[in-house]
């Protein structure tokens, strides 16, 4: 069993791979494999609606998106992702929601191939708008036709200053307890 994390923080070693990182503790305590991937700060392009991806039926995006392209191989091998974002103006960063609607549109268009992969939306915040981009988060993954796992609250934690995440017990404590389910439900569906 494999938990992808995808970072679309642009800031490599910021809060948002701490969030992560509490989260793949109860996985790799529970013997699952881990792979971290770092997207944000990462030259990507949106979704251009092209169509190619879906007549060449490769699993590819067909304009320069090698970024993107790689993480979604990384996707379609893993049999949990977890997409991690800071809040921007209430979303995800950037790089996260290109890879939301390039993923999507290729990933639906060859035969729904993200469909019954575990996803989790994990976000790291400085003060508001976590709810619309878990939100983002938890649409690419219920489109997708995939499995979302709860925790003891939404997943997000609070924290401006790079290491802030930290401090919000609340917030480190959700992400235990989501990795702790995650690992709970990839043991049933893989029993």
């Amino acid at each position: 069993m494999k938990v992808l994390a995808i970072n679309g923080s642009p800031r490599k070693n910021g809060n948002t791979k701490l969030v992560i990182e509490r989260v793949f503790h109860p996985l790799q305590e529970a013997g699952i494999e881990t792979e971290f991937f770092q997207l944000g700060g990462k030259p990507v392009h949106g979704c251009t609606a092209c169509g190619k991806c879906r007549q060449v039926k490769d699993g590819r995006c067909h304009i320069k998106n090698d970024t993107i392209n790689l993480a979604i191989e990384k996707m379609l091998e893993a049999d949990a992702i977890i997409l991690g974002s800071p809040v921007y103006f209430a979303d995800v960063s950037t790089e996260m929601k290109a890879l939301i609607d390039v993923a999507g549109y290729v990933t639906r268009g060859n035969g729904h191939l993200l469909k019954r992969k575990i996803g989790a939306g994990v976000l790291a915040v400085r003060r508001g708008g976590q709810l619309h981009a878990f939100e983002t988060l938890n649409n690419f993954f219920l489109i997708s036709q995939m499995i979302v796992p709860g925790s003891s609250y939404w997943n997000f934690a609070i924290g401006g200053p790079e290491g802030a995440v930290l401090l919000d017990e609340e917030g480190m404590q959700i992400m235990q307890t989501l990795g702790e389910n995650m690992a709970w439900l990839l043991k049933k569906i893989n029993a």
